[in-house]
């Protein structure tokens, strides 16, 4: 998408959108601006990594509101619709896998009050559905904290993605 010495120049207004792609997280990309320019990709996502590391509950809820439950297939043509359905990829489109996964995420819906989310990326709907028992199991304070770690992944990996 960018090189690294362009998202370093480009106006804050137009690197703005492809970072609330990676996490619709304004303070996130607030501070991925603020720290321009990155020496080198990995300074860039040291700073991004730390800010995901200060995501708060609020944070977390708005931009969950942006992914879609693990199987589905992302609508739209933007990049975060993309990007998702590349996440979800090795996700098992077979009947069983699929009747599993929307029994799994009405059980987490029903549980936690929001949908499943998880770094899918290179996961097979096998590997998802363990995850997602073991999930099940969590405190509402443990899981919280679970999915801030699986977003802050999320937002890392689309970060690479704007530098590819």
């Amino acid at each position: 998408m960018v090189k690294l010495d362009e998202l370093n120049t480009l106006p804050a207004a137009d690197l703005r959108p492809l970072l609330l792609a990676c996490a619709d997280v304004p303070a996130w990309v607030e501070t991925v601006l603020a720290g321009r320019p990155y020496a080198d990709s990995d300074e860039l996502e040291s700073v991004a990594d730390r800010a995901a590391r200060a995501f708060t509950p609020a944070d977390v809820d708005r931009a969950m509101a942006a992914h879609p439950r693990i199987g589905e297939r992302a609508k739209g043509t933007g990049a975060e619709a993309a990007w998702s359905r590349g996440e979800q990829a090795a996700v098992s489109r077979d009947t069983d896998t699929e009747r599993a996964l929307a029994d799994g995420n009405r059980a987490y819906e029903d549980r936690f009050g929001r949908v499943f989310l998880i770094c899918a990326t290179g996961l097979s709907g096998e590997e998802i559905l363990k995850s997602l028992g073991s999930r099940l199991e969590h405190d509402d304070a443990t899981e919280q904290a679970v999915v801030a770690d699986e977003l802050r992944k999320i937002a890392l990996l689309r970060l690479r993605k704007v530098l590819d």
